[in-house]
């Protein structure tokens, strides 16, 4: 695949025919070069690594939403009988709710509030918080792999003592968690730096939302399992099956994978060059210097960090309060809460997957320019979710419209993976480690923020404060996507181009002056 001037196919900011033009052109390919075929490739070996990463990833972050209703004891932290809410639908309408025990006998409980859960729920974003930024730098430079493997596995080793930081207090179980966050925090970022190497820009879209997909198939099947162990042995063994997992997944990245396809053992000559010559120079490493001050007075990075933090807001929601609405409001008992509170991840993990296949396909066939791609999918991804939760809010105590509408809501909210959510990677491909970990920093306030409001919005368990926060998420949503909209782009950066390239590009732009 041979490149002119020097440049990837991205092409960069000063391209003649503006931005509604497509961004990656035929004509820069060599036509004798054909693609070698994904099926059992290096790169897409790697994408499957990563979805089952993903995967163990939001298992061990979800597990606590769904083993904290059979935690708690759920006759001593509900509101009282006479108070106005928790009991207007009624119990019999779906199951037992939270008021019968459905674990085995002898497992502890305890007497937390629903503002003590939601901290203990919010805790594990606060370290979360932390390491995004550290760890996405030094992934850009050193390398991902050991940062996406190191923070899986020592999450896992942690997880592993929840049952014992249960026992000992909400303090101690606030503080696991946090390190819990700390731990996870560089996966992200380290998945977008090795995508950087390794993903050709005409496959990024459906390498990198089959890759992070994972996210949402690992809730999808991290929710139901766990209701499942709950009921069978009791919320402890959640944990320990869960960071064993984890830990058995880290052995196998840590012999398969590679920082990039120049020191991989196993990939194709072919492959290799291909890839190589795809990405072009802005696929190496940063080096020690980044160019922060650029990046921070950059608005198409700053739409991705406002766009994102408010899609987080509703993501967050459901992430950690979903059980507890069906658990609390709609009576469902523990292994229909955890199926059902699972539904919404299978649309969002088929439509995420879906929507890459799209995305590149536009992009491949010229249709649109990058920067319509991820903007069409931004705005699926987030006005119409916003829509559901809406009508969720409204759906009083139906649980068939309740689950109806929140599944809605997550399917399509999947889309937004081949929009904002892989932009930064657009926008700066050889800082995209960085970038990702800037903008999921901000990114994860609202996983801090959320369950604290919803904690307070809910405090008597009613359908007029659940009503609010779904409608208060809704309104976030939208925010977001016109924000995206307005001020979006998936044009290279020029503070993100290589010195060669910047040169070149202001001798392009003195000849077009």
């Amino acid at each position: 695949m041979a490149l002119q001037n020097g440049y990837s196919i991205n092409s960069s900011p000063l391209d003649e025919s503006g931005e509604t033009t497509p961004l990656l052109k035929k004509e820069v390919l060599d036509v004798d070069d054909s693609v070698p075929p994904q099926c059992c490739s290096a790169r897409c070996n790697l994408a499957i690594l990563m979805f089952f990463g993903f995967s163990v990833v939001y298992g061990l972050r979800v597990n606590l939403s769904v083993a904290m209703v059979a935690m708690v004891n759920g006759t001593k932290s509900q509101p009282s009988l006479n108070s106005s809410g928790g009991h207007e639908c009624p119990v019999s309408s779906h199951g037992n709710g939270s008021q019968t025990p459905d674990q085995p006998d002898g497992i502890p409980q305890y007497s937390w509030d629903s503002l003590t859960q939601g901290l203990l729920l919010g805790a594990f974003f606060f370290g979360y918080l932390v390491t995004q930024i550290p760890g996405g730098y030094l992934a850009g430079h050193f390398g991902g792999s050991i940062f996406l493997g190191g923070g899986v596995l020592g999450t896992a080793a942690l997880t592993l003592l929840t049952p014992l930081a249960a026992q000992l207090g909400p303090y101690w179980l606030f503080g696991l968690r946090a390190l819990e966050g700390f731990g996870e925090g560089v996966t992200f970022p380290a998945m977008m730096a090795m995508w950087a190497r390794w993903a050709p820009p005409l496959e990024r879209s459906r390498l990198m939302t089959l890759s992070g997909s994972g996210a949402n198939f690992g809730a999808f099947v991290a929710l139901p399992l766990t209701g499942f162990i709950c009921h069978s042995l009791g919320w402890p063994a959640v944990f320990y099956m869960f960071g064993g997992a984890g830990c058995i997944w880290a052995v196998f990245w840590f012999i398969l994978v590679s920082d990039q396809p120049g020191t991989h053992p196993r990939i194709s000559t072919r492959e290799k060059d291909y890839i190589i010559n795809s990405i072009g120079k802005e696929g190496g490493g940063h080096g020690w210097s980044v160019p922060l001050l650029p990046m921070m007075l950059s608005v198409p990075l700053w739409a991705i960090i406002v766009s994102q933090m408010c899609a987080n807001w509703g993501n967050c929601i459901l992430l950690t309060s979903l059980p507890t609405y069906m658990d609390t409001v709609l009576h469902f008992n523990l292994r229909q809460n955890a199926f059902l509170s699972a539904l919404p991840y299978l649309g969002g993990w088929a439509f995420s997957v879906i929507s890459g296949v799209v995305a590149d396909s536009l992009l491949e066939k010229e249709l649109l320019s990058v920067t319509a791609v991820r903007k069409i999918f931004t705005i699926t991804g987030l006005l119409l979710p916003a829509a559901f939760l809406v009508a969720v809010g409204y759906s009083g105590c139906s649980g068939v419209l309740a689950v109806t509408f929140l599944t809605l809501s997550s399917t399509v909210g999947g889309t937004s993976a081949a929009g904002v959510f892989i932009n930064q990677i657009d926008i700066a491909p050889r800082y995209a480690g960085v970038l990702l970990g800037i903008t999921n920093t901000f990114g994860t306030i609202p996983g801090v923020v959320a369950p604290i409001v919803t904690g307070y919005l809910t405090k008597d368990q009613s359908l007029a404060g659940w009503r609010s926060v779904f409608c208060l998420s809704a309104g976030i949503s939208a925010v977001g996507a016109f924000i995206f909209t307005l001020f979006g782009s998936g044009e290279v950066q020029k503070w993100a181009l290589v010195e060669e390239d910047q040169e070149q590009a202001e001798t392009k732009r003195d000849r077009l002056i």
